[in-house]
C-alpha cells in the first residue's frame, strides 16, 4: 500500500539553463495523457537512482497546461544534492525517468483577477506556470517578485523578458539580485508588494525567502486565505524513513470523504491513515510522497479528530484552520469527516 505509482516517461530534450539549472523534457504517451494531465503550479515526483536504492524528488512543472506544449520540470543544482546533481549531470534525451502524475495544491482557483507573486531562484518554477496561465487565460495583472544571487542565477531570463515585452499592461517584473541589492529584508518585499496588496499571492523559493515575503504581506494585511506558499524538503530515500510510531489514541472511525463533488462513506482500521483506508477502499484521492513532505493529500477535518503522524508541509496556522495530511493522519474519534479542495 505504501509504494507509490511511478510510469517510466522518456526525455526528450534536455535544455541548458544557466550554469547550475537545467530542464528536462518529457515525452508523453497519448495513451497517458489523461493521467498526466496538471494544472499550473503543481509538480511531478522523480525517482532517482542513488547507490542501488532510489531517491524520490518532488520538481514544480515550468510548462503551463494551457499551450500545447510538453510537461518540462527546472532542476537546480544543489551543493551535495544527490537528486539534483544526478539529474543535472546524467539524462540525456532518449533516456528514461520513472516519474508519478502530476499532484499539489499550489494551484490558482481561478485565473481571474490580478496576481502578486514571489519567486527565489529555482522557486521560479511553478511561478513562471502560474504566471503564463493567468497571461493566458485571465484579464488580470501579474506583478512577479524575482529574487536570485546575481544576474547569471537567473532561470528563464529571456523568457521573461519577452512576456514583459508582449505584455506590458499586465505584466511586471521586479529582479533582485543579493549581489546588487544585498538580501531582500521585509520591508524592502512589503514597499515592492503594496501596489498588489489586494491580490492573490503566491509565493516559492528558499525557506527564509519565503519566510521574509509571508512576513511582509502580513504587514500589509493581505488575508491569510489569499496568500499561499509552496514549500519542498527533502524526501528520505526509500528504505530510509523509519517506522511512525501511531498515538495509543487512535481508533477506528467511519471515515466521510468529500472529493471531486463525490461522497464517500468507509469503515478506517485503528492506527490506518486515511490516505491507505481510502485506498483500500477504491477511493483515488490525491497523493504523491506518502511521508508528509509535499502537502498534495492536504484536506480540512470537518468533523471529528485526527492526529498527524509527521507533518513537514503544514504550519502551525494551516494546522489551526484545519487542514490534515491524509497519508500521515490517523482517527482519534470514531467518527471522522474530511474534505478535499475542489
Amino acid at each position: 500500500m505504501n509504494s507509490p505509482e511511478y510510469i517510466s516517461l522518456r526525455v526528450a530534450q534536455v535544455i541548458e539553463e544557466t550554469a547550475d539549472a537545467r530542464s528536462l523534457v518529457f515525452e508523453v504517451p497519448a495513451a497517458l495523457a489523461a493521467q498526466f494531465k496538471y494544472k499550473p503550479g503543481q509538480f511531478l515526483t522523480l525517482r532517482i537512482p542513488f547507490e542501488g536504492s532510489w531517491l524520490p524528488r518532488c520538481y514544480s512543472l515550468s510548462s503551463t497546461p494551457l499551450l500545447d506544449e510538453p510537461l518540462r520540470v527546472t532542476v537546480k543544482r544543489v551543493k551535495d544534492g544527490r537528486a539534483s546533481n544526478w539529474l543535472c549531470d546524467v539524462p540525456k534525451a532518449g533516456d528514461a525517468i520513472e516519474v508519478m502524475a502530476p499532484a499539489g495544491v499550489f494551484v490558482p482557483r481561478s485565473l481571474d483577477g490580478d496576481f502578486l507573486l514571489f519567486g527565489g531562484g529555482s522557486g521560479v518554477t511553478p511561478v513562471l506556470s502560474i504566471l503564463r496561465s493567468v497571461l493566458h487565460a485571465g484579464q488580470g495583472r501579474v506583478l512577479l517578485i524575482y529574487a536570485n544571487r546575481d544576474e547569471a542565477s537567473v532561470i528563464f531570463r529571456d523568457e521573461l523578458k519577452a512576456l514583459a515585452a508582449a505584455h506590458p499592461r499586465r505584466l511586471q517584473v521586479i529582479h533582485w539580485l543579493d549581489s546588487v541589492q544585498g538580501i531582500p529584508a521585509v520591508e524592502q518585499l512589503a514597499e515592492l508588494a503594496r501596489p498588489f496588496r489586494h491580490a492573490e499571492a503566491f509565493i516559492c523559493g528558499p525557506g527564509p525567502f519565503m519566510d521574509a515575503a509571508v512576513t511582509a504581506l502580513h504587514g500589509l494585511d493581505v488575508p491569510a486565505a489569499k496568500v499561499h506558499v509552496e514549500r519542498f524538503v527533502s524526501l528520505p530515500g526509500e528504505g530510509e524513513q523509519g517506522e511512525a510510531v501511531v498515538s495509543e489514541a487512535a481508533v477506528a472511525a467511519r471515515l466521510e470523504v468529500r472529493l471531486d463533488g463525490a461522497e464517500h462513506a468507509l469503515d478506517c482500521e485503528p492506527g490506518e491513515t486515511l490516505l491507505d483506508a481510502m485506498r483500500r477502499a477504491g477511493v483515488r484521492a490525491p497523493h504523491s510522497c506518502l511521508v508528509g513532505a509535499c502537502a498534495s493529500c492536504m484536506c480540512t477535518v470537518e468533523q471529528g479528530e485526527v492526529e498527524l503522524l509527521r507533518n513537514e508541509a503544514l504550519d502551525q496556522q494551516e494546522l489551526n484552520e484545519g487542514w490534515t495530511l491524509a497519508c500521515q493522519a490517523v482517527a482519534t474519534s470514531a467518527h471522522v469527516r474530511v474534505r478535499f479542495p475542489d
